[in-house]
């Protein structure tokens, strides 16, 4: 891989929450759709194993921020 396939994998495409159903499945809903969008279906499919394994509502929200760029 180059470079700049690397960076299109690690780069946090834009994620609006704010007004989305504070349900933890729309939420992570919400995120893996943005990932797809961006291209990113495998990190799509990997932070929705984890959000599932989250054990908090707090921890599946740091996630999020850990895979979008909140808004």
């Amino acid at each position: 891989m180059d470079g700049r396939t690397n960076e299109a994998a690690a780069a946090k495409p834009a994620c609006k929450l704010v007004g989305t159903d504070g349900n933890v499945f729309a939420i992570i809903g919400r995120v893996k759709q943005a990932l797809k969008k961006a291209g990113q279906n495998d990190r799509a499919s990997e932070f929705v194993q984890k959000a599932f394994a989250a054990r908090s509502y707090d921890e599946v929200l740091a996630l999020c921020m850990d895979y979008v760029d909140v808004r």
